[in-house]
């Protein structure tokens, strides 16, 4: 409980991160807010069928809460509100802030009379889309703090956010971002592309960094690094020289 966790790639896709803990999370019994900036609901669904979940069913049984970024966007530049009278949660794209969308995962979280879900979790894919669509770094960063406090603090559960980074780019307000995140999380998942490029065998390789620092002061962070294999229904993880092509 209470635990923030980042997932970061680079010079690759860490997608597949996301649609784990969507399913892990959906199979635990865990009430879900999902912000999809990325992708549609579709796609999201047909991936956690090949994982043994179904989203449609989720979203019925009130356990799954999903934010279809992409049609939400659409539909408030375009002037086509999806409920009439109901501030939509992407209204930051006409105003300077982004109390609509924390507001709107606070209600999708707040336990109701009669739930019995086993506790909330936030999953964001992907944070770096906020500022493309026009948000400063710095709201981006007051929304991550005030749902942190929101939903680690006060309703004692989890948030799993994606975003995308690049050493080598210039895009300046995207690296403030994720070095700051990078700071805050307990754990960091960090996919990296290959350096020496593609392999059919080995996809890419993940740094699993677990912020002992941020609880004990005197303590150092727990590095492990791993290569990984993405299959059709799960990934296979290895230690760095042992790929079957290897082997």
């Amino acid at each position: 409980q209470d635990k923030f966790t980042l997932l970061r790639d680079t010079r690759t896709d860490g997608s597949f991160l996301v649609h784990h803990f969507l399913s892990f999370y959906l199979r635990a019994g865990c009430k879900v807010c999902f912000v999809a900036l990325l992708q549609s609901f579709s796609h999201y669904n047909i991936v956690a069928q090949k994982l043994g979940v179904s989203l449609a069913a989720a979203k019925e049984r009130g356990q799954l809460v999903f934010l279809e970024g992409l049609k939400s966007s659409l539909d408030l530049l375009f002037g086509e509100e999806e409920q009439p009278g109901q501030p939509s949660p992407l209204q930051f794209l006409s105003t300077s802030d982004l109390r609509a969308l924390f507001d709107f995962v606070r209600l999708s979280l707040t336990p109701a009379d009669g739930d019995s879900w086993k506790g909330p979790v936030l999953l964001v894919d992907d944070l770096s889309v906020l500022l493309s669509l026009g948000a400063a770094p710095v709201a981006v960063l007051d929304f991550i703090h005030y749902c942190r406090v929101s939903v680690c603090y006060q309703l004692k559960g989890n948030i799993v956010v994606l975003v995308h980074s690049n050493e080598d780019s210039e895009d300046e307000e995207n690296e403030l971002v994720v070095n700051s995140m990078c700071h805050h999380s307990d754990l960091i998942l960090w996919a990296e592309g290959l350096a020496t490029g593609f392999c059919k065998d080995v996809h890419g390789q993940i740094k699993i960094i677990k912020r002992l620092s941020l609880r004990q002061a005197a303590e150092q962070d727990l590095v492990q690094i791993y290569q990984y294999k993405i299959q059709d229904r799960n990934v296979t993880f290895f230690a760095p020289g042992l790929s079957a092509a290897v082997l």
